[in-house]
C-alpha cells in the first residue's frame, strides 16, 4: 500500500460523518539535522510524527507517535480550512501548530500546493 493510501486510511475514523479528504500528508517534530549531529538513537527517541489531513471543512493534525506516521493515535490539533499550509520550500517546510514546528519533507510538497489551491478555490 503507497504512503499516501496508508495515511489516508488511518485518518478516516477521525472525519466526521460525510467528510472526505482534499490532501493527506506526514510530518515530523524534529530536524534532520539533529540526526546527522547526534545520530540515531536520540533522534528516534525525540521524535513525534504528525500527520495532516486536509478536508473541504478542517484541517486535522494527527498524533502519529514516535516510531512510523503511518499510525494514528489522536487529534492534537484542528486548524480552520482557511490556514495556509504553504508555499513548501526548502528541503523541508516548516509548519507552525501551537508550540510545535512541524518539519515537512518536499516530497509532501504537492500536498501542501493541492491543500493550498483548494482555498482559493
Amino acid at each position: 500500500m503507497a504512503l499516501h493510501d496508508s495515511l489516508r486510511s488511518v485518518a478516516a475514523p477521525y472525519l466526521r460523518q460525510g467528510e472526505t479528504i482534499q490532501a493527506v500528508f506526514g510530518a515530523q517534530t524534529l530536524s534532520q539535522w539533529l540526526f546527522a549531529l547526534t545520530g540515531m538513537f536520540l533522534f528516534f527517541a525525540l521524535n513525534q510524527y504528525r500527520i495532516f489531513v486536509v478536508t473541504p471543512q478542517r484541517i486535522l493534525v494527527l498524533d502519529a507517535g514516535k516510531v512510523t506516521m503511518t499510525k494514528a493515535k489522536g487529534v492534537l490539533a484542528e486548524l480552520p480550512r482557511a490556514t495556509k499550509l504553504g508555499p513548501g520550500t526548502g528541503m523541508w517546510h516548516v509548519i507552525r501548530v501551537g508550540d510545535e514546528k512541524l518539519r515537512v519533507h518536499r516530497r509532501f510538497f504537492k500536498d501542501i500546493a493541492i491543500a493550498d489551491a483548494q482555498v482559493t478555490a
